[in-house]
């Protein structure tokens, strides 16, 4: 059998390079201008190497009960990760992808095929234009990942559209997005502040070391207009490789002390991470 080879593609936003894990038989790493964008393995979609994967992989498994089949948008594409996921642990599943590079569509379609009949339908699009477009009610779930190079765009941080999530989710569906940050944690209390304004529940999943403010690192926020299942996800989290915390109620309140929501007017996307913190090669 050959061994695989990295492949390298020209992109809208860069260059993608796709390069095989030497442990894993099928398994890939998608990098974008050297940041890495997601983790594929083919024969496992269940093994999700990223924490942050991990962390909205149990806001998915907590949103209803075992092997229902859940309607997904996901704004953001990269390799499929967490589509091809849903599609594993919960078949018959309905999930619209958004990614706006276009040419990292055609390398992940070409090089990394979805399986027959995994109920994924890929938008080349703005994420922001096509929530907007999405109709009333119509996700279970809603996944936001999308990083311009190491950042969250400005678009996708306001009041307008943390509404417009609130509009396409179900009463009882929930929203996950992964964002970046350090101390003083200026953007993430920013994001706490502005879904907290939409939603009635918000929580924070991270590791202790980085809400600490010890290291730049990922947050998934987690909001929904019914109670969050809190509990679970703690536990959840804590027994992950890396363990993380779920930061909520009053301890959520603090963390978030003194920050407003943001307009569009006043949007930023996430601050630029430090020299080599997402990097790889």
């Amino acid at each position: 059998m050959e061994e695989p080879i990295p492949v390298t593609r020209d992109v809208d936003w860069g260059t993608a390079k796709l390069m095989p894990d030497v442990d894993r038989q099928r398994a890939w790493l998608l990098t974008v201008n050297g940041a890495p964008q997601s983790y594929v393995d083919l024969d496992d979609p269940t093994h999700l190497e990223f924490e942050y994967a991990q962390r909205i992989a149990h806001v998915l498994d907590a949103a209803a009960e075992p092997h229902r089949a859940l309607d997904v948008l996901h704004l953001g594409g990269g390799a499929l990760t967490l589509p091809r996921y849903v599609a594993a642990t919960r078949p018959g599943s309905r999930q619209r992808v958004v990614e706006a590079d276009r040419g990292l569509l055609a390398m992940v379609a070409e090089h990394l095929p979805l399986r027959p009949g995994s109920g994924v339908e890929m938008i080349a699009g703005d994420a922001r234009s096509e929530l907007e477009a999405a109709a009333d009610a119509s996700a279970d779930v809603i996944v936001a990942d999308v990083f311009g190079g190491s950042r969250v765009p400005a678009h996708l941080t306001s009041l307008a559209y943390a509404r417009a999530a609130a509009r396409v989710l179900r009463p009882h569906g929930r929203y996950a997005a992964n964002l970046a940050d350090g101390a003083p944690f200026t953007f993430l209390r920013s994001q706490v502040a502005t879904f907290r304004a939409v939603f009635a529940h918000v929580c924070l999943i991270a590791e202790p070391s980085m809400l600490r403010g010890r290291r730049f690192g990922n947050a998934v926020l987690v909001a929904s207009h019914t109670e969050l299942p809190v509990a679970a996800l703690a536990r959840r989290a804590a027994g992950d490789a890396f363990p993380a915390r779920v930061e909520h109620g009053e301890a959520l309140e603090r963390f978030a002390a003194g920050a407003q929501p943001v307009d569009d007017a006043d949007a930023v996307g996430s601050p630029e991470p430090p020299g080599g913190a997402f990097s790889v090669g």
